[in-house]
């Protein structure tokens, strides 16, 4: 949204509403805090997200068009269209019954999280899929949306701010050798990104490389102690372990991606894959999970290698094939750039995105 937003807004009048703290965006001119009253522990957290949204409802009469990212802004979104006689488009970056997993994070709020998402998407005016594989997941998880309300529209990226960075400050004070092999993943401790692959392909992958774990926010203590518990036995087996667990500032992660020799992606779900364009702007070769929207992204054998989901050996084999041939690395990693530069700049999705307004107002 950061990046949408301000791409709209060299095209149409974008005001942004969001949830929690006040953002420094001069496009933000709303951000909304739940109701109080609710309790904060798991059981509430969904309550409290709706206690959001009918707050974000009541404060949208201003919009010709009111869209929404994500289940949390689908209720006021939904609520906006009938309150003020205005298209809703949502953007659907993931569905709700294909993470049953969310379960855990939210117990009888998975609940409501599915009952956010069923009723705005099957009355939204458009639905935005964000590659063609979230477009089919949408049309067989919701089968009463009419296939031709669905758009497909990838995300992009700021291939200005994700470009390599030669510096290596950032990895002198992580105490990461520059100089020697790495693998590195990013993402939250979530069920939906495969760490657990990860962690057991890991234990395969050629001594010489150092592995980089920017994993955080997981999903409930368990996993976070889970993960803990698996990481530690990782480190006494091999060298060279680092888990970041705080979210990095963008340069620093940059600086990361830059100096790494691969990139792993082992989700078992995902309607995207934005992280891959990261590493790929960064010139950095991509071996990722064959699901959802990432065989849109990663083009097999050119700008990575694409691997079964759930598969640490396939996993581990093709890291280690990079990380014995550097120069089939390097070239993965700048054709990996090329196509960001080609297909996922953000101004060809806003220019999709108005298209698509205008069709509806």
């Amino acid at each position: 949204m950061e990046y949408l937003s301000r791409a709209l807004a060299e095209r149409v009048d974008v005001g942004v509403r969001c949830f929690g703290a006040p953002r420094p965006s001069p496009l933000v001119d709303g951000a909304y805090q739940p109701w109080d009253a609710l309790p904060a522990e798991r059981e509430g957290s969904a309550l409290r997200t709706m206690s959001v949204g009918l707050r974000m409802a009541a404060d949208l009469a201003a919009a010709d068009v009111l869209h929404s990212h994500t289940w949390y802004a689908n209720l006021p979104g939904h609520l906006g269209k009938l309150m003020h006689d205005v298209p809703h488009v949502m953007t659907s970056h993931s569905l709700e019954p294909l993470r049953p997993w969310k379960a855990e994070q939210l117990g009888a709020g998975y609940a409501l999280s599915l009952f956010c998402e069923r009723t705005a998407i099957e009355a939204a005016d458009a639905v935005v899929a964000v590659s063609r594989a979230m477009g089919e997941d949408v049309l067989r998880a919701y089968p009463s949306v009419d296939a031709a309300r669905v758009h497909v529209i990838h995300n992009g990226i700021d291939a200005h701010e994700y470009r390599p960075d030669r510096g290596t400050d950032v990895l002198e004070r992580l105490g990461i050798d520059a100089s020697a092999p790495s693998v590195m993943f990013v993402g939250r401790i979530t069920r939906q990104k495969g760490i657990g692959h990860l962690l057991d392909a890991a234990a395969h992958f050629d001594e010489g490389a150092q592995l980089v774990l920017c994993a955080g926010a997981p999903d409930t203590p368990e996993i976070g102690a889970e993960v803990r518990a698996r990481v530690e036995a990782l480190r006494a087996s091999r060298r060279g372990v680092f888990w970041i667990e705080e979210m990095l500032p963008r340069a620093e992660l940059v600086q990361l991606y830059t100096h790494a020799s691969v990139f792993v992606c082992p989700s078992v779900y995902e309607p995207f894959g934005l992280i891959n364009l990261e590493a790929m702007a960064c010139e950095l070769p991509v071996v990722a999970s064959a699901v959802g929207g990432i065989p849109e992204i990663v083009v097999d054998g050119v700008t990575g290698w694409l691997v079964p989901p759930g598969d640490p050996g396939a996993l581990a084999e093709r890291v280690n094939a990079l990380l014995l041939d550097p120069a089939r690395a390097r070239e993965m990693g700048k054709a990996g750039r090329r196509r960001v530069l080609e297909e996922f700049q953000w101004g060809v999705v806003a220019d999709r995105t108005v298209a698509l307004y205008r069709e509806l107002v």
